[in-house]
């Protein structure tokens, strides 16, 4: 079939996501036919350098052979069986690696098969878990502006931007916003490396007064990733902490984009050195091969719901395919490979690499008012004033237009507004990272002439 009747076809029957699918008038969607490393390439063999992990899952390149072959292996066994009542050898052994390698604390596991449903298991084990011990006041949750949980209602519900809630807010549970840390325009003049995280008064005020009606608080930590990569001071999660712990709220960390080694840490709470109480996992857990998510909680949550059935304390919430046994081997096979690989200590040097290439053509670039970097991941804010930090209007569409324009280079950004941001495959070389790179710059320059 030639690429003309494909995209016809995928026109005449397909609605793709976060997209406004009259910009595919003119802009058909791209067939990729397959994928190799940072690598993916289209029907007519041009190839793309994925630089943001086909949305930030992909963690060891595209069709991973090490991951490849344990699927496959899986598939022989067991491809899939209920889970109530029910287990096998991948979900147990994968269970048991995840409260290994998750801060001290956390050591129950409960599945699900995406970065949403994680966010609602938790806000509904939070709920109950309130309900169930005698804090029935305790019904509402605190979230930060700005901030990405999910798409489906009760994620919404907790998220902060327009974009994706705002026609929603009818059909909403009401949460209690609080400004969110916003470093690059911080009103205290700080830099989120050396701050105090003096923006945390906000949330303090909050808490002090409301402590009793709040379940929990919900947060990105380090990186509000869907707000553009605003990367934030880890002063801000231990307040967090110590105040969630004095005042009986549940700190949920929704390390769905953040985790497996993104920010430079396993996983972005270590950054201040807290442990929630509900850790939310998906996105690279099984390194992008199959749709997967863990809530890791603590044995004070778990054994709320642990008692005689007849009473209806158990938790009431399931998925068709949770833990199921393919996922769960793709999962434990990139946890092999961060071990085996040294993954951590080999990214330092890699995202070191990004910073020396990136700082200095961002910091001469008229346009882009800020690079920031935490890690694996890296973001470029295009500004049409700089001395004023003066963003461009959403209509004009910058970011889009680039991205555009990076992909006749061979290049895959997603832009998120007008901020450009690299968050490739741990995969990626040398040569890899400078193509990304100047790749970038080239879009930009040509877009801004």
């Amino acid at each position: 079939m030639q690429l003309y009747d494909l995209q016809e076809k995928d026109l005449k029957y397909i609605w793709h996501p976060c997209s406004q699918m009259k910009d595919y008038e003119d802009f058909p969607p791209i067939i990729i036919e397959r994928g190799e490393g940072a690598y993916i390439f289209d029907t007519l063999g041009k190839r793309y350098i994925d630089a943001v992990s086909s949305w930030w899952v992909n963690l060891f390149g595209h069709c991973n052979k090490r991951i490849n072959k344990a699927v496959k292996k899986q598939l022989d066994s067991l491809e899939h069986v209920i889970f109530a009542n029910f287990s096998h050898k991948p979900a147990i052994e994968l269970a048991e690696k995840i409260v290994e390698i998750t801060p001290k604390g956390l050591n129950k596991v409960f599945f699900a098969d995406n970065g949403s449903s994680a966010v609602e298991v938790a806000l509904k084990l939070s709920f109950q878990y309130h309900q169930q011990t005698e804090n029935c006041e305790k019904k509402r949750f605190v979230a930060l502006s700005d901030a990405y949980h999910g798409e489906t209602l009760g994620a919404l519900a907790v998220g902060g931007l327009d974009l994706y809630s705002k026609i929603y807010k009818p059909l909403m549970m009401n949460t209690i916003k609080v400004p969110g840390p916003d470093c690059y325009r911080c009103k205290y003049g700080k830099e989120y490396t050396t701050c105090e995280a003096e923006c945390f008064c906000e949330m303090e005020e909050v808490l002090a007064k409301k402590h009793k009606e709040i379940c929990a608080v919900i947060i990105e930590p380090m990186v509000q990733a869907a707000a553009g990569m605003k990367i934030y001071s880890a002063q801000y999660l231990i307040k967090l902490k110590e105040m969630c712990s004095a005042y009986n709220i549940h700190l949920i960390a929704d390390e769905i984009a953040v985790g497996f080694g993104r920010t430079g840490k396993m996983f972005a709470c270590e950054h201040g050195g807290i442990s929630p109480d509900i850790m939310c996992l998906s996105k690279g857990l099984t390194a992008g091969y199959m749709p997967l998510s863990l809530v890791v909680t603590t044995e004070k949550i778990y054994n709320a719901f642990y008692i005689d059935y007849i009473e209806l304390k158990a938790f009431m919430h399931s998925h068709s395919y949770t833990g199921n046994p393919l996922a769960c081997a793709a999962a434990l096979e990139s946890l092999k490979i961060f071990k085996d690989d040294d993954v951590l200590n080999t990214n330092r040097e890699k995202s070191e690499l990004i910073r020396k290439l990136t700082e200095p053509l961002a910091h001469s670039h008229p346009y882009v008012g800020e690079f920031r970097q935490i890690g694996m991941i890296a973001a470029l804010e295009l500004v049409e004033n700089k001395a004023e930090k003066k963003g461009f209007d959403w209509k004009q569409r910058v970011g889009y237009n680039i991205y555009k324009i990076a992909l006749r280079k061979g290049l895959l950004l997603r832009p998120l507004g007008n901020v450009l941001y690299f968050m490739p495959p741990y995969v990626v070389g040398k040569k890899d990272i400078e193509d990304i790179v100047n790749g970038t710059f080239d879009a930009i320059n040509e877009y801004f002439g």
